[in-house]
């Protein structure tokens, strides 16, 4: 709040209240007699003055306390978790919060309400959660928390080679490592001796705390203890049913600037600074950090998405090089010259691409296309797709050796177990009805019946195939339009109208436009299919009832891909395998339906790779776009909107839990549609890569703006999340070794019969003319002949639409793209044996190049490990040393006791007869 000269308002509002309300009541025509002729306020004026007295008032009653702050009122017990609601009058809500308040109470939680006076709506109740030792201890034991035990005693010997090169790129030691290196064991609360425990407030990290909270608040009920109903329990069904409005746990501080607490660790505001800024796109990311305040689940994600993009470098390095080829030997490529030779490609002219509409056209008119294609359809290409192939197996070997080390550096290397026992979801527990004994444990566990899961599998099953149908009669449509439109456009642009603008009208030609015009069209589609489908796939997971959080995680994974997978490739897949393949020849046409008129599409005389990579560009491009606007803009204006009366308060004044109300809340799903965003574009610069060597340059330059959008999103515009364990990226990483694998067919399959490569190799070995290997003639060579007499009157242009120079008393013939017999020939219209040749050679090079590649794939995977050899002896120490210390500590403690007992009598454990203190003191010694 701003202050003028003299008084300041707030004091002015003191005054105010003391003369017209001294007992604290609400006096709606208060104003002071100093000022009786200037405070004429509104009822709305004078409830927003007297809620900011409140807030003075109540400042100046805690002792002078900064409502910036992450503790409570004593400024001692610190703030775990906030749960907020505006009183209304049901009743049942009212009744439901105070079962659950007493309940969370008998957890051993601590509890502090804010009143709605404080607030700065004046409506909404904050209530603030303190888990005191004994119950952080308690569930620490349960959920087998690990605690460190030993400092470590291996040294690091992770010697980087010319070091000082990447001094520019390195963060603080501070800020990379800010807890030291310990051996850690799970934590047991009747040894909390053997632990190294220098302060208990401060020995779990406030991610830590507010995990066990959460744990807590996800399975307390709110009902009676003599009326036990499963369903009512957890803060999730409370949220559902709006009993409560809000629950999160608070950042420790705002991001700009370090809290004014010494106690406070200001890690949000680290972040900031080192991590969430654009302009430290350069630096390597704080890893630990990022764990420790935000947890092991997200500190994962960022570690993936930081080696990816990494790898991404190399990437983009070789296909720039492979494009630069491309452009660099353009003016050496012989049957680029012949068709744009007046005297060659001048002089061929091509039969119609589509009925009526479309007229005769010479070769050459595709002279700017052609060039296009050859920046991508080059002999690089081959060398590119085998790379990429090998570099996608790297990638995954030696994320699988990273992943590793930091399952060992974050206390992760036992994790899958624990996740199986102890993360049962509490949805689950309460829509199972029925009850078995766990063979493993002989303890009676929630169990859902075998018949109930089938229907329910059998029904989401038939959920996902039919929106995937919907996704291919989406597609459908759009071959249509590109069939209907190419004719009219093929009309509209004969005379070259577009000739008439500057720079670009010589490059727009009706195969162009179209598949702009298609694929924009297309990924609008996507987007829309997308909204939908996200909400579908949610609610069929949540009928499957997942026994655990990381059963749920992967089935709603597998759905969602499965639809993208679809939804974003399928238009790529029809123009690399299906435009141009089935389309017959002049006379004997094939159609997409039986008497519809919509002819199956040509590729251009260049092939259809250039248009495969303007699909993929626009799809590619286009959902990168609106995904960083969707992450960063969206909350950004929304946290604006909300926040916008409160940016003028002081920090005193503008509480710690409603600055990060405020926020947008980070949903459970969060960090999935991070996760499908990457994965998707890892399938894109993949499994088309050989169309488009740029695309993981474009990968590149998108991956390092997302990592600062996503930490910036993350640290400024999102409440805190709730922390979570996790040891890997799940079965995201099962998806990434499914698209390695198929981007092998899938590449080989476009060099073989989306690109030109394999026809022009057959003729330069086996169809040249004359005694030296030359690309002379292949254009002619590739192009068959058509009598135009014998044209269908179906397939004959219209009258006008042919071009003024076409007469066809002297053109006799038209050319087409394919091999076939001249008309007059014995086997008239059929296939020569030369594309028999070309048909057996894209066969065999798709067998070599897969075979090839595989066993490179495979045996890279061999030669390296999963599990780096440093972190493997580190491993087996701590092992090794935690059985040793337990071991001593169990016998030092023994000792202690036999002491005090003196001579008296012990029973071993292990033996049923007494043991005399003498005995066992020898056999300890």
């Amino acid at each position: 709040m701003t202050r003028g000269s003299g008084k300041s308002k707030e004091e002015t509002l003191i005054e105010m209240n003391e003369a017209g309300s001294p007992n604290g009541e609400e006096n709606n025509g208060f104003h002071s007699s100093a000022n009786a002729g200037v405070f004429q306020l509104d009822d709305a004026t004078i409830w927003r003055k007297r809620t900011l007295f409140l807030k003075y008032r109540s400042r100046v009653d805690k002792q002078h306390q900064s409502k910036d702050s992450v503790y409570f009122r004593d400024g001692k017990r610190r703030i775990d978790f906030v749960l907020s609601y505006i009183e209304d009058k049901e009743d049942r809500k009212q009744e439901r919060r105070k079962l659950y308040e007493e309940n969370m109470q008998k957890a051993g939680l601590e509890l502090e309400l804010e009143d709605k006076t404080e607030s700065e709506d004046g409506k909404t109740y904050f209530l603030k959660i303190h888990a005191p030792w004994e119950v952080l201890a308690t569930y620490a034991d349960v959920l087998k928390i690990k605690v460190p035990f030993k400092v470590n005693d291996i040294p690091e010997n992770r010697e980087i080679p010319v070091s000082w090169l990447f001094t520019p790129l390195l963060l603080p030691d501070h800020v990379m490592r800010p807890d030291p290196d310990y051996f850690t064991s799970p934590f047991d609360k009747s040894k909390d001796d053997f632990f190294l425990i220098d302060d208990k407030e401060t020995l779990f990290p406030p991610s830590t705390r507010n995990r066990i909270v959460y744990y807590i608040l996800s399975r307390c009920f709110y009902n009676r203890d003599d009326n036990i109903n499963k369903d009512k329990r957890g803060i999730k069904r409370l949220l559902n049913n709006g009993t409560y409005t809000s629950a999160f746990p608070l950042h420790d501080c705002r991001y700009w600037t370090k809290s004014r607490d010494t106690h406070c660790e200001s890690e949000r505001y680290s972040l900031y600074r080192y991590w969430a800024r654009f302009f430290r796109f350069y630096k390597e990311q704080p890893l630990n950090l990022i764990r420790k305040y935000y947890g092991e689940k997200i500190g994962i994600y960022f570690a993936w998405l930081g080696f990816y993009t990494e790898m991404l470098f190399y990437a983009a390095l070789v296909g720039l090089i492979c494009f630069i080829y491309g452009a660099a030997t353009y003016d050496d490529v012989i049957w680029t010259k012949e068709i744009c030779d007046d005297d060659i490609g001048g002089q061929i002219v091509m039969c119609p691409l589509c009925d009526k509409k479309c007229g005769f056209w010479k070769l050459n008119s595709t002279c700017n296309s052609t060039w296009q294609s050859h920046l991508f359809d080059n002999t690089a290409t081959v060398f590119f797709a085998i790379f990429m192939g090998i570099w996608v197996t790297l990638f995954l070997e030696f994320w699988k050796r990273r992943q590793a080390r930091l399952e060992y550096e974050w206390d992760l290397v036992d994790f899958e177990e624990e996740q199986q026992q102890l993360q049962l979801r509490p949805e689950y527990e309460t829509k199972c009805t029925s009850r078995r004994r766990n063979k493993v444990t002989q303890e009676m566990e929630p169990y859902f019946p075998v018949t109930s899961k089938c229907a329910r599998a059998c029904l989401s099953g038939a959920t996902v195939l039919f929106w995937i149908s919907l996704i291919i009669a989406s597609i459908i449509g759009v071959i249509a339009y590109r069939l209907a439109v190419f004719a009219a456009l093929a009309s509209v642009m004969k005379d070259s109208p577009t000739n008439k603008m500057e720079l670009v009208g010589s490059l727009i030609t009706p195969q162009l436009a179209t598949s702009v015009t298609a694929s924009c069209i297309n990924f609008v589609i996507i987007m829309i299919l997308n909204f939908f489908y996200e909400r579908v796939a949610i609610w069929i997971t949540d009928m499957e009832v997942p026994k655990t959080h990381l059963e749920y995680e992967n089935k709603l994974t597998i759905k969602m891909f499965l639809f993208q997978f679809v939804n974003y490739y399928s238009s790529c897949f029809y123009v690399a395998f299906f435009k141009g393949k089935f389309v017959g020849y002049p006379g004997k046409y094939t159609y997409m339906f039986n008497g519809s008129g919509l002819r199956n599409e040509e590729c251009d005389p260049g092939g259809c790779l250039i248009e495969l990579t303007t699909q993929l560009v626009i799809v590619m491009t286009g959902k990168q776009v609106w995904g960083n606007i969707q992450e960063a803009l969206l909350p950004w204006l929304k946290n604006w909107w909300s926040s916008r009366k409160a940016r003028s308060h002081p920090e005193s004044l503008y509480s710690r839990w409603e600055q990060d109300y405020d926020l947008q809340n980070f949903s459970q799903f969060g960090l999935f549609y991070e996760y499908l965003e990457m994965v998707i574009q890892f399938g894109f610069i993949t499994l088309f890569v050989a169309s488009f060597p740029l695309a993981p340059l474009l990968a590149l330059m998108n991956n390092i703006l997302e990592v600062r959008v996503d930490a910036w999103k993350l640290t400024t515009q999102f409440r805190r999340p709730v922390a979570a364990k996790a040891h890997s990226i799940g079965a995201w990483d099962e998806i990434l070794n499914m698209i390695a694998v198929f981007s092998v067919v899938t590449n080989a399959f476009i060099v073989a019969f989306t690109s030109d490569m394999i026809p022009r190799l057959v003729y330069l070995y086996a169809y040249h003319p004359g005694t030296e290997l030359t690309m002379q003639g292949y254009v002619n060579n590739s192009l068959s002949i058509f009598n135009i007499s014998q044209l269908h009157s179906d397939n004959t242009p219209d009258p006008g639409e042919n071009p003024a120079w076409f007469n066809n008393s002297v053109i006799t013939t038209c050319r087409y793209r394919d091999y076939r017999y001249p008309p007059g020939h014995e086997y008239e219209y059929s296939h020569t044996m030369q594309f028999w040749h070309i048909l057996a050679a894209k066969m065999a090079f798709i067998i070599i190049m897969e075979h090839v590649v595989f066993v490179v794939k495979f045996l890279v995977a061999w030669l390296i490990p999963d599990v780096p050899s440093d972190v493997q002896a580190r491993v087996k120490r701590e092992r090794y040393l935690v059985q040793e210390y337990l071991h001593n500590y169990e016998v030092d403690k023994l000792k202690k006791q036999l002491n005090e007992m003196g001579g008296g009598e012990c029973i071993c454990p292990t033996v049923a007869q007494p043991l005399k203190h003498e005995v066992v003191s020898e056999c300890l010694t």
